[in-house]
């Protein structure tokens, strides 16, 4: 079934639980729940200055009540008048005319007369599978050797939060369970921290949507109904996880962002840190222990698309605006600590080079693709990748040089960049329309997943292709480097280079 895909993350291996918990709420929970989700929802309802259920709505209701009587009616003849189409001739055609006059009868009895029936599946030879449940059961399970790939799902009005098992090794790839969600899902980010201190490190998920919230969802609990904790909006809510107790804790009226939140980083050496991009033209740092937002940026003029931490360093964080610019920052001073760049177009996507750490890679809504050092001012080189946005951007996991690009003209391409001089090595029409988003899974080096405008999240190994096997087949496989230098120090100074192309 068609369906869009706006956004995909991969879970690495031996992450996420062997066996999910599944919710399970009694009538009075579930009663609860329902009660205080309509309180919540008058409560919006009065602070956005919206009329009440017996106010002007009613009165809007029957203003248009005639009309829909009229337009029913209309319909109503329309239908008589072609069901009276139907004349004597085309029920000939087909015999409806002598349709109750047929009385022959058939003995269905000696049909079946000689087919042996067995009382149960276990008594039948010929039934090999004797009991269907195991194999939901083993589904349901979660191996070692499986990857989560989660996706954000829009089906006509029905958002939801997928999340697939893949195994490799088994050639498998289902949907293991799903969450309805609230808005239009716009980004995802894989996290472990939990805000509780009485828990460890967990398995969550964070989703960017269309609305001022950002909401974190535990990927090891089935059917659950709300997330693990929010952060954003006219209150930042805190919860508990799996406890029937809630502890809320209000934030100021108005904290986060103001418009939508398009792209989310976590910061994985300081685990409670999260960093979101907004179309409100900022950039939020958020306490995820406090459930807070601790510091904004506001140095882009328009929407800030695409954010990342540096892959080692915890201070030093990169976005990317509908400004035209990118904007290095040293999270400590971040006002006073920052260098930016211009580009050609719009910046869609980011990504930091984990096997040169100076180095990061800027896609645009013109199609090029930009490499550059931050150090320098200057790009490393300029690549003309596509003839519309590129939408997705991603180096292999553990192969050096490989580069994969996804864009709007429906064209997912295979570079290789080793040595700074770029190469197409393959190119594919991926048969899914518009193409919003890839992702390389941590674990296996040339497994990428796709989303678009179509045919749901899509897997490909691109090692089954002749010419990327023979470039990148032999090539080490590398751990990612790391820098004792960083990226952004504290006698940087704010430069503004221009990369007109």
């Amino acid at each position: 079934m068609s369906c869009q895909i706006t956004c995909v993350a991969w879970v690495k291996r031996g992450v996420a639980k062997e066996t999910p918990e599944k919710v399970e709420l009694s009538k009075e929970e579930l009663q609860h729940l329902v009660t205080e989700t309509r309180e919540q929802h008058l409560v919006e309802a009065e602070d956005d200055g919206l009329p009440g259920e017996e106010g002007g709505n009613q009165e809007s209701g029957k203003m248009h009540a005639p009309e829909c009587d009229d337009l029913d009616g209309a319909e109503t003849n329309e239908d008589q008048d072609d069901s009276e189409r139907l004349d004597g001739a085309e029920l000939a055609e087909y015999g409806l005319d002598r349709y109750d006059e047929d009385t022959a009868t058939v003995n269905y009895g000696d049909t079946l007369a000689g087919l042996a029936v067995y009382g149960t599946n276990e008594e039948d030879p010929y039934i090999t599978i004797k009991d269907t449940d195991q194999y939901d059961r083993e589904d349901f399970l979660i191996k070692p050797s499986d990857n989560l790939v989660v996706a954000g799902r829009v089906e006509k009005d029905c958002c939801s939060l997928e999340m697939h098992i893949y195994n490799q090794e088994e050639e498998s790839f289902y949907v293991h369970h799903d969450v309805v969600l609230p808005a239009y899902p716009l980004c995802l980010e894989w996290l472990n921290f939990d805000p509780n201190p009485e828990e460890g490190p967990g398995n969550y998920i964070a989703v960017g949507n269309m609305t001022t919230v950002i909401d974190v969802w535990d990927l090891d609990v089935v059917d659950c109904l709300e997330p693990v904790f929010s952060l954003g909006g006219k209150a930042t809510k805190k919860k508990k996880k799996k406890k029937k107790t809630k502890k809320n804790t209000t934030a100021e009226e108005g904290e986060g962002h103001t418009d939508a939140v398009l792209d989310l980083s976590w910061n994985k050496h300081v685990r409670n840190v999260l960093a979101s991009a907004s179309a409100d033209n900022t950039v939020i740092l958020w306490d995820m222990t406090q459930c807070k937002a601790v510091s904004t940026l506001s140095l882009h003029t328009d929407k800030v698309q695409t954010l990342q931490f540096h892959p080692f360093e915890a201070q030093t964080l990169l976005s990317g605006s509908y400004d035209k610019s990118s904007i290095l920052y040293d999270c400590r001073t971040p006002q006073e600590t920052h260098r930016s760049w211009r580009f050609s177009g719009q910046v869609e996507r980011l990504t930091w080079n984990h096997f040169a750490p100076f180095y990061f890679l800027a896609s645009t809504d013109d199609g090029f693709v930009y490499c550059l050092d931050a150090r320098a001012d200057k790009p490393v080189f300029t690549l003309k990748a596509h003839d519309a946005e590129v939408s997705g951007l991603e180096l292999s996991s553990q192969v050096k040089g490989c580069l994969v690009t996804a864009s709007e003209d429906k064209f997912v391409k295979i570079w290789d960049i080793l040595g700074n001089k770029p190469s197409l090595i393959h190119s594919r029409d991926m048969k899914m329309s518009v193409l919003f988003c890839a992702s390389c899974c941590p674990d296996l080096p040339f497994v990428y997943a796709f989303g678009g405008q179509t045919g749901g999240v899509r897997i490909w190994d691109i090692s089954d292709v002749a010419a990327v096997a023979t470039t990148f087949g032999n090539r080490e496989r590398l751990a990612a480097a790391t820098t004792s230098q960083p990226v952004a120090n504290s006698s940087s100074v704010t430069t503004d280079t221009p990369m007109e192309s």
